[in-house]
This record gives structure tokens, sequence and C-alpha cells, in this order.
């Protein structure tokens, strides 16, 4: 019975130790001037993963999407912006697609009606590496 409920407990374990993060997220702000803020998505792309572009067509894979949850003391200036990044032909999805390998920045200018305010909500994004991809979704909370 002992040998049994190891046995459970190793299987048990490795599962939970193939959960996969391969991309870990970082948030800063930069104030502009008395009402606009600068806020910065950084995100760290472990070694042989790649993550995709918020600009992919129908037809890619999932994009890069950023959300912020309704707060009326605050208002998006302009769109998100990326780094250049890397566009490759992928036979997969016969298209060009781009993704960014190791980091990369996202940045989304935002004005604000309080000195004091937090911001909250997700990033949905898809990573991949040369055996699979994974969709994967994380929280956002900023602070000013």
């Amino acid at each position: 019975m002992k040998k049994i409920c190891l046995l459970l407990l190793l299987i048990t374990s490795l599962g939970h130790s193939q959960i996969l993060k391969p991309v870990t997220w970082e948030t800063s702000i930069k104030k502009i001037n008395q009402t606009e803020y600068l806020i910065e998505f950084t995100a760290q792309i472990k070694k042989d993963w790649h993550l995709y572009s918020m600009n992919i067509s129908d037809d890619g894979p999932l994009p890069t999407l950023f959300s912020f949850d309704k707060n009326d003391d605050f208002s998006l200036v302009g769109r998100m912006t990326e780094e250049k990044g890397i566009t490759e032909f992928d036979e997969i999805f016969n298209m060009n697609i781009k993704y960014f390998k190791n980091y990369t920045t996202f940045k989304q200018r935002i004005k604000t009606k309080k000195s004091t305010l937090i911001i909250t909500g997700n990033i949905d994004y898809m990573c991949c590496n040369d055996e699979k991809c994974v969709p994967l979704f994380d929280e956002f909370e900023i602070e000013l």
C-alpha cells in the first residue's frame, strides 16, 4: 500500500512540475507630465521559446492581446506599441509572422484624472517552441 501511495504522490508532483510558464511579465510606469504616463510591459521569454506579436492576421497563431479593466479615472492615449521583433515565414500557417525571442517590451500611454490610481487588466498570448505551442493568460496590476 505504501508503494502505491508513493507512486501516486510521485505522479501528482510530476504533473504539477510540468506547468509551462515560458514568459514572465514585469510592468513599469514612467511619468510623462502631470496627467500622462507611459506603461511598459516587459516580457522575459525563456530560451528556445518565442512570443507572438500583437499584429497577427486572423489566419495565424493567437496574437498577444492586452485588455485594461474599465476605469473612468484613466484613458488610453493612442495604440499600444511593440518592438521590431523578428518576422519570418511560418510553414505551418503559410504566412509571414512576427514574433519575439528572449525579451520584448510593449508600451501604452495613458491619461489620468487622479494622481493615485490602480490599473488592472490581463494579457492573453501564445508561446511556442520547436515542439509545442501554449496559449497563456496573465493578470496585471499597476499602481500610480
